[in-house]
């Protein structure tokens, strides 16, 4: 391997303001294993500063971890409420760190992540725990390679990988080889290989817990550090994906593979198939295993495609096509009419009312209306910038479930008159609150904070002449191309992004931060849409 101009040596100490934030800044979950409530611990974070400031950084230029930070108490949960609770296969281990070690883990996840990004080390492909990026964004950048292949009148095929333990197999002497040609040496090599050995753990289960084991694989799972040092260990995957043709997305370690073609085309089923066979190596030969049982395949049709479906063959393992596939918490259809999911957020949040109307007496209208936007809004707003261009009739179920939740925060009959309510809760409704989302990704691909993929998607306008126009923030609109399909690419986010963003009030589209944004744009969308 050629050697990285770049390179980290070390961890940098740092200073008692930074570790008090660090401390500060941390979720204040006690595990078992902290001496003391991490609550209690913050807010007497002031007078303990020195030691932990001694402490934090002893340990960033000794390179070393203390192996009282190395132990876990791991609680097993359920993947999903509906599964059998005596099918062990249906749990996920979940590490219990002590608040301390995770502290330790921030002050290097910094230093790190500044390095990898700085010198542009991190797979741009990758959503997974990075400033900016979310699911939402991994999501948005997928079905925009599908819609856009759609409107050129293309097939796709959306495989979405399944892998058994990832975390947890882990191997600690590939993932420092890794690091290694990442330019990764010295005492910040050192910190993490002490960091990766010398785990231990114990199973905690109801009332009791077992004897501590010893850990020699793996990054564990709820640690700051694990999902990080997780994509870095999957890095080289993408040039596997690559080599065949096919696209990628992941997010941590859900990977979705996008492959468009002619619809004439014979061979993919075949391409496919040496695709997925070569990742079924990569896996073994980094002790990850693919599993082809839970892997799933989206196809979606293109434009007078002659088979309407789809299947493939691995490791005498077969992968047939489905009509919908769950991806990063979206139901995802071979239409991408997002119907499917529009019906099972509906189910969730009907629910959530009924649960919620049980109890509705012993509430105040001000805990009624925190819990109903914990609960239902939270789902209604999940993802919604997916939903962008659909038609209002597609939409209008998940209106009434928030035509539903406002009744219910003022305790009203089921027809009673909703606008005002939306006004007085200061709720957008549903069809702007998807503009709203989409605007907020706008902006930041507009200001260089989203994803990379999501700012390629827009571009400023220009004009020939220098008139005043041109510095009053507009985005040049998407051409419709050739032989394209109108009505797929009306609803690409670089279709809709552009229009919308160049319908905000001037104040809106020049705003210097986010919060002005939000503030303008808000106010926009309200009086459009509620007078």
């Amino acid at each position: 391997h050629t050697a990285l101009p770049c390179a980290l040596t070390s961890f940098s100490p740092l200073s008692p303001d930074e570790i008090s934030r660090l401390v500060t800044a941390g979720r204040p979950t006690t595990c078992p294993l902290d001496p003391i409530p991490s609550s209690l611990l913050q807010t007497i974070s002031g007078d303990l500063l020195p030691y932990l400031t001694s402490l934090i950084n002893s340990s960033l230029t000794a390179g070393y971890v203390p192996s009282v930070f190395k132990r876990a108490r791991v609680a097993p949960l359920l993947k999903k409420p509906t599964l059998d609770p005596s099918d062990v296969n249906n749990y996920r281990p979940v590490s219990l760190l002590s608040f301390l070690s995770k502290t330790l883990e921030r002050a290097v996840l910094g230093q790190l992540s500044c390095y990898l990004s700085q010198n542009d080390l991190l797979d741009p492909n990758q959503s997974g725990f990075k400033t900016g990026h979310s699911t939402e964004t991994a999501l948005l950048c997928v079905t925009e390679a599908l819609r856009t292949a759609k409107a050129n009148s293309l097939s796709s095929a959306l495989i979405l990988l399944d892998l058994s333990a990832a975390f947890d197999t882990v191997n600690h002497q590939i993932l420092l080889s890794t690091l290694s040609e990442l330019g990764i040496s010295g005492a910040a090599h050192a910190w993490i290989a002490s960091y990766l050995t010398g785990r231990s753990y114990q199973v905690a289960w109801r009332e009791a817990v077992s004897a501590p084991r010893a850990l020699t694989t793996g990054v564990p799972q709820g640690s700051v550090l694990g999902p990080l040092l997780f994509s870095l260990y999957t890095k080289s995957l993408g040039s596997v994906i690559s080599s065949h043709g096919l696209s990628y997305h992941c997010y941590a370690d859900d990977t979705q593979l996008i492959f468009s073609f002619p619809p004439s085309d014979n061979q993919v089923a075949n391409r496919i198939s040496a695709c997925l066979a070569d990742i079924s190596v990569w896996m073994t030969d980094h002790h990850l295993k693919l599993n082809l049982g839970k892997t799933e395949l989206l196809f979606l049709p293109g434009k007078d495609c002659p088979f309407h479906d789809l299947a493939i063959t691995v490791d005498n393992s077969l992968v047939s096509s489905s009509q919908s596939a769950k991806n990063l918490g979206v139901i995802l259809d071979n239409t991408l009419s997002f119907s499917t999911n529009i019906k099972a957020v509906t189910r969730s949040c009907r629910f959530m009312l009924y649960n919620i109307r049980r109890v509705r007496p012993c509430l105040t209208q001000e805990a009624a209306q925190v819990l109903i936007q914990a609960l239902v809004i939270s789902r209604l707003d999940y993802c919604n910038s997916l939903l962008a261009g659909l038609p209002a009739c597609a939409i209008k179920p998940l209106q009434l479930i928030q035509n539903a939740a406002a009744r219910l925060v003022f305790n009203l009959p089921k027809f009673s008159h909703v606008t005002p309510l939306l006004r007085t809760l200061h709720w957008l409704p549903v069809e702007a609150r998807i503009r709203y989302k989409t605007m907020v990704l706008a902006y930041g691909a507009v200001r260089g904070t989203a994803p990379p993929y999501l700012q390629a998607l827009i571009r400023p306008y220009t004009q020939t002449r220098a008139l005043r126009s041109s510095t009053s923030g507009l985005l040049a609109s998407l051409p419709l191309r050739k032989h394209s399909s109108r009505s797929a690419q009306s609803k690409l986010f670089a279709a809709l992004a552009p229009q919308w963003w160049n319908n905000l009030p001037h104040d809106a589209r020049t705003a210097e931060s986010i919060t002005t944004f939000r503030r303008h744009l808000k106010s926009h969308l309200f009086k459009e849409y509620l007078g």
